[in-house]
């Protein structure tokens, strides 16, 4: 499970680095060292630039606009367009690659909205014995970005008005896989890592193959990670700072 990430980066450092066409993001947020579940969290994702789809359906005969590469402001935990409220969504936060194919609040997505999610590194809870777990800051040894698997949903609020601008709510889900042998004593799942080769051909929506899509997961080896214990400070979501990515020494030896 990946219940809590850093994700410090600029904005406009995440458009150089994802070569972002369309920056949609509709406000800059803060570098958040301990992202939660609801809050809000940059995503790359490639869509039809909006105003240009408006303007081409006004254009009789016109072919669609071009999808474009875009960095947008969702939030975390997946509410299916299905969904009666959004609640769902604190509870869909995490979406297991085995079997995206098949849950119903996944699959359509995983065939046609798929995305990235920018991280420094994640968070994750070692069990040290019945009444204790040892935080870990878990991120790529090289101090890259992470692109966290992702897939995004649409939600339309049926009690609102079509002009208001709060109808519609876009949300996210992290995919998890077993975990790497370096960090998998201390969890067994992390989050799905694309590599910098394969960015575009996971966004693309015109690629809707389950089998093609599901291919290119397979392929995905999860490498080059790099754990260490931080503060239990990272506990509650109340806390923040950079502070919670330091390394610490914790009492005894874990492993």
């Amino acid at each position: 499970m990946c219940g809590r990430y850093a994700s410090a980066r600029k904005r406009q450092e995440l458009v150089e680095e994802f070569q972002v066409g369309l920056d949609g993001s509709s406000e800059e947020l803060s570098a958040d060292y301990n992202v939660a579940p609801t809050k809000k969290v940059y995503a790359v994702l490639t869509r039809p630039h909006e105003d240009e789809k408006k303007g081409k359906k006004a254009e009789k005969g016109a072919d669609a606009p071009e999808p474009v590469r875009q960095l947008r402001v969702l939030r975390w935990g997946l509410v299916p367009s299905w969904a009666k409220d959004p609640s769902i969504g604190s509870r869909l936060i995490n979406a297991r690659v085995e079997t995206l194919a098949e849950k119903p609040s996944y699959r359509r997505a995983f065939a046609q909205r798929r995305c990235l999610l920018p991280a420094d590194g994640y968070y994750e809870w070692y069990k040290v014995d019945k009444k204790t777990k040892q935080p870990f800051f878990i991120h790529p040894a090289d101090g890259g970005v992470m692109a966290m698997a992702g897939l995004y949903e649409f939600w339309k609020d049926p009690g609102r008005a079509d002009d208001d601008p709060l109808k519609w709510l876009t949300t996210c889900t992290v995919i998890t896989t077993t975990a790497e042998d370096s960090v998998g004593h201390i969890h067994e799942r992390m989050p799905m890592l694309i590599k910098r080769e394969s960015w575009g051909d996971w966004l693309d929506p015109a690629l809707t193959d389950l089998d093609d899509v599901r291919a290119m997961l397979t392929t995905a080896v999860q490498t080059g990670m790099e754990s260490y214990p931080v503060s239990s400070d990272v506990n509650s979501v109340r806390n923040n700072g950079p502070r919670l990515i330091e390394r610490e020494s914790p009492d005894k030896a874990l492993f």
